[in-house]
């Protein structure tokens, strides 16, 4: 039983050597085309600033807020997917960007904001 698990931990540390190689080999390929990300990026037209939630300020919540915004080839934010942030502060984040509108583009495209929060009181 034990010449058994030995295995499954080998095949298993295997897969994770593998998929680490993978990564390690994909992630500089991506960062060697700063081009490629600056097409990607959507000129923004028109910027709405997020509202530092009360019970934010109540609380001394403070911190960063992303979300993935999908924008339409008239530059209109279409939909939104907060990536990390406070509960407390995403609210607040994504009602700001759906008001944004961005440079027409050919296609849709997503985009990662970052939104700031810095308690006021603090």
């Amino acid at each position: 039983m034990a010449h058994a698990i030995s295995i499954s931990m080998a095949r298993g540390i295997g897969r994770l050597i593998a998929l680490a190689a993978i990564l390690a080999l994909g992630a500089p390929l991506h960062a060697q085309d700063p081009a490629a990300n600056d097409t990607a990026k959507r000129k923004v037209k028109a910027r709405v600033a997020a509202e530092y939630p009360q019970l934010a300020k109540q609380m001394g919540v403070s911190g960063k807020v992303k979300v993935e915004v999908t924008i339409t080839p008239d530059g209109k934010v279409s939909n939104t997917k907060v990536v990390g942030g406070s509960p407390v502060l995403t609210s607040a984040a994504v009602d700001a960007v759906k008001k944004w509108k961005f440079e027409p583009g050919p296609k849709d495209t997503i985009e990662i904001i970052e939104f700031e929060f810095k308690d006021p009181n603090g």
